[in-house]
């Protein structure tokens, strides 16, 4: 079987081992492929691997051997899903790798805007401290996050997993979701609407998939709502914000802070609003790169590729 990895590099820079995927089969690796390369690097492939490399209806009818494409990922609109269902190859992805270190990072975002130690941190490398007649200063407002409300936008693993870290800290959670499945034991937990999760929430993160009705929630009408105090945080995906709108609130002081790990395009246009904004927090889209993800990651991608081999499928995308 020969294997194609379009895109490489993202997963694995070279801190890792192929060799979960090199046994299946013949696996040739690119760490990054133009959409105008993919018929010329896959035009002999069985199976394509790819984190985010489009493949459209278009490429997929001139892939005259591919049955299998495996998206190294929980996402997969880069993949025409239909053309491939279509066409008969099957298409799987990685619904679950990540939850830890996604939360872990959601926290690392809000206790960056409730301390700002690497500003702190800054300042005592910059002699601050040593030209201080005090023991202590702060160049910022501490927050204390116990007793404060966690409001999470969408309730799935990664949801769940944030709420109970906010739990051991002694906050309230507060969440929204259409499919609220099994309510959580939490000391002050509650379901709640959109209008009184935005009211309510003195840290709001977001955790929702991206679909037409979610696409934009965060706008000039929701961030109305919150508390001005209020801190917003995105590691879901990009587009759930109306960038310009969050910008235009942050800048007016309309919202505390914000700290997102997305944006709507990534790489990010040098214009976009949030590069600019006041007291936004912004992370090159690394909640999920944690080498123990990464290496589940992998470790999932092949898993599903076996399967698909072995005749009882996995993580097919429907």
């Amino acid at each position: 079987m020969k294997i194609v990895l379009l895109d490489g590099h993202a997963v694995n820079p070279g801190d890792l081992s192929w060799n979960a995927l090199e046994g299946i089969g013949q696996l040739e690796v690119f760490d990054r492929t133009a959409e105008n390369e993919i018929i010329s690097r896959a035009s002999d492939a069985d199976a394509i691997l790819t984190m985010r490399t489009p493949l459209s209806a278009h490429t997929l009818q001139q892939l005259k051997r591919l049955r299998y494409i495996g998206a190294i990922f929980t996402g997969y609109d880069q993949i025409d899903v239909h053309a491939a269902r279509a066409l008969n190859i099957v298409v799987t992805n990685i619904p679950t790798y990540g939850t830890a270190s996604v939360a872990q990072l959601v926290f690392a975002l809000i206790l960056e805007l409730c301390h700002h130690a690497a500003l702190h941190s800054a300042a005592v490398h910059a002699g601050e401290w040593s030209r201080t007649r005090d023991f202590s200063f702060w160049k910022t407002s501490l927050i204390e996050l116990q007793g404060k409300t966690l409001g999470l936008l969408g309730f799935g693993r990664i949801g769940r997993h944030v709420g109970e870290i906010a739990t051991s800290m002694g906050m309230r959670v507060f969440a929204a979701d259409e499919t609220r499945g099994d309510t959580p034991q939490w000391p002050e937990f509650s379901w709640c609407d959109l209008d009184e999760l935005f009211k309510s929430a003195d840290v709001l993160s977001l955790h929702c998939p991206l679909l037409p009705t979610t696409r934009g929630i965060i706008n000039v009408s929701s961030l109305a709502k919150m508390r001005a105090n209020a801190f917003l945080i995105n590691t879901s995906r990009g587009p759930l914000i109306v960038e310009q709108d969050l910008a235009d609130a942050l800048n007016t002081e309309h919202l505390a802070g914000a700290a997102v790990d997305v944006l709507s395009s990534e790489p990010p246009p040098a214009n976009n609003p949030l590069l600019t904004a006041k007291n936004c927090i912004i992370t090159p889209h690394i909640a999920w790169a944690t080498k123990e993800a990464r290496t589940r990651l992998i470790e999932s991608a092949a898993a599903n590729l076996r399967s698909f081999l072995e005749g009882h499928l996995i993580n097919v995308v429907s």
